[in-house]
């Protein structure tokens, strides 16, 4: 199989979660090229959860990918660039779908002793597909015994891969927050409720929360991305949203968070007569990987002369954490050499790492089920 090829043309069809019809196609088409026995097909939503029966079975081993793209606008100058316009693969998902379909190729040619569960998994991105999956017939029917996933890292070198044991990705919470008030002239704000104004002093005071609520050994970070507020420059605004985030290091910070907030949101709307909603959107659950496969997985890749390095946490979201809540396993990063980073639309990952993820990936496959 030719790994280039077959991640540009899924690079230039980039679809949302939970839309990825054309790359489920795809992927089914270079399935059915390997031509064998041995792989067990089966759709769930966009996605696909593919079984490569063991020799002589004694556990399931899965292995993640996710396969939707991001609303992004790219900008890459490729040749082979997203076909699709306001939509790219910005976070490497690409790559991940190639690495899985050389992984399933290697496995079916030298088939390992346990069945293994390739998981293709729509909207990453959101609103999340992960914990849906699990709770889906259809995967509790594999009974996993161990997981584990890559995800590309711009920032390090082809050839690096990067893990920690214990906490690897954030627990997040989108953030959407609703107002309304009195709208009017803007030379009479004494008749009105500015929702403009109610809204700024929001943002800021979000702020302490943080500051005053977390134990400042715990990492927890509040962003206000987006503001919006009334609709013409002469008019005192009757409604106003913010955009945001909430990301901690600690799942009962995040709830501990969203207390303070909704009791800081009833007292902030009678002061500000205003009324006030409040929606958390999407929620992922912290990726915290189990330290026996970290350090077991830190000699595996040395074999291999892939260099090891000991990653930091970070506050970004990933819905594989809810995987490893109930599964033992872990996710590392793949050094994909890129001078641009995730969710920008000029990344541009080196092509040179779908061969050592692919490398990475088997002999780790094949490392589990003898270890």
């Amino acid at each position: 199989m030719d790994l280039v090829k077959i991640r540009r043309e899924l690079h230039k069809i980039p679809e949302l979660g939970f839309k990825e019809i054309k790359t489920q196609t795809l992927l089914l088409e270079v399935l059915a090229s390997f031509h064998s026995e041995r792989l067990v097909i089966e759709k769930w939503h966009t996605g696909l959860l593919v079984k490569i029966k063991g020799l002589r079975p004694e556990k399931t081993i899965a292995y993640r990918a996710d396969i939707d793209g991001l609303p992004i606008e790219e900008k890459t100058g490729y040749d082979f660039k997203s076909e699709h316009p306001g939509k790219m693969h910005a976070c490497g998902h690409d790559f991940h779908m190639t690495i899985a379909l050389g992984v399933i190729e290697q496995l079916v040619n030298q088939p390992g002793r346990d069945d293994v569960l390739v998981i293709f998994q729509p909207a990453e991105e959101g609103p999340g597909g992960a914990l849906p999956l699990m709770e889906a017939e259809s995967f509790k029917t594999h009974q996993v015994d161990e997981i584990f996933s890559l995800h590309v890292a711009p920032e390090l070198p082809v050839g690096t891969v990067a893990s920690r044991p214990g906490l690897l990705f954030a627990n997040t919470s989108e953030l959407f927050i609703d107002f309304k008030g009195k709208g009017g002239h803007a030379a009479y704000p004494h008749l009105t409720h500015d929702m403009a104004v109610a809204s700024s002093y929001f943002v800021t005071e979000l702020q302490q929360i943080v500051a005053r609520r977390i134990n400042p050994i715990e990492s927890a970070v509040v962003t206000i991305g987006k503001m919006t507020a009334g609709t013409v420059q002469n008019s005192i605004a009757e409604t106003a949203r913010l955009e945001g985030t909430i990301r901690t290091s600690a799942a009962s910070s995040i709830a501990l968070i969203k207390e303070n907030i909704e009791a800081f949101a009833a007292g902030f709307s009678e002061a500000h007569h205003c009324e006030i909603s409040i929606d958390y959107g999407s929620n992922y659950y912290q990726v915290f990987n189990h330290k026996s496969y970290v350090e077991r997985f830190a000699k595996w890749t040395e074999q291999l002369g892939i260099i090891y390095k000991e990653a930091d946490p970070a506050m970004t979201g990933e819905d594989f954490g809810y995987f490893l809540k109930e599964i033992p396993g872990f996710m590392f990063w793949l050094g994909v050499d890129s001078p641009f980073g995730l969710h920008n639309g000029q990344l541009q990952p080196d092509e040179n790492a779908l061969q050592v993820g692919v490398d990475v990936v088997t002999h780790t496959l094949r490392q589990l089920m003898i270890d």
